[in-house]
């Protein structure tokens, strides 16, 4: 079932280092670009560009690479930028990280041979971003009713994902070509 082995702890500490510096660099990007095409500087809420590293550095480096690089983003996003917003750095955390767990084991998941390697990694996508989204939504759940936290909503996550849509697509576009170049290129 399993076939990837995980890449050295060098490679995968690496592959975190750079996939944090991009998941606070990109946001930043878009928001300048958003701003300057005028639309907006919340398009990171549209274009999701903080989950591109997460979900890459997890299907290339693992697990333990996608969860760590899904923690420490928001934190240092936070630490350098002020953004996302106080409330939000919890549920991004739990979100992130847990987009580049479940990337990073998803990663080494073994599909029949008749499964085209874009597809592939597109049903291993999807699946990590399912998974997160449970997760999310658990999170949130558990901070409504447990703590009374009243500035996020269970419903967030359904219009997390609306909002995100464009996002969504832009990463099963993206996700697969970067992982099938990457695949043709162990060959």
């Amino acid at each position: 079932m399993f076939t990837a082995a995980l890449p050295s702890v060098k490679f995968q500490t690496a592959a975190a280092i750079i996939a944090v510096v991009a998941a606070v660099a990109l946001p930043q990007v878009f928001h300048v670009a958003g701003a300057a095409l005028g639309l907006g500087t919340m398009i990171g809420q549209t274009l999701l560009p903080m989950h591109l590293p997460v979900l890459l550095v997890g299907l290339l480096a693992g697990p333990f690479a996608g969860l760590a690089t899904g923690a420490l983003a928001p934190i240092a996003s936070f630490a350098l930028t002020g953004m996302p917003m106080a409330p939000m750095v919890p549920f991004m955390i739990i979100e992130l990280a847990s987009y580049g767990l479940f990337a990073g084991l998803l990663r080494g998941v073994r599909l029949p041979a008749t499964v085209p390697s874009p597809l592939g990694w597109l049903a291993k996508l999807v699946g990590a971003q399912i998974a997160g989204r449970i997760v999310d939504a658990l999170a949130i759940a558990v901070a409504v009713s447990l703590l009374g936290n009243t500035s996020m909503t269970v419903a967030s996550v359904a219009a997390a994902v609306v909002t995100g849509l464009p996002g969504l697509v832009l990463q099963w576009v993206l996700v697969p070509v970067v992982m099938t170049a990457v695949d043709r290129r162990r060959d």
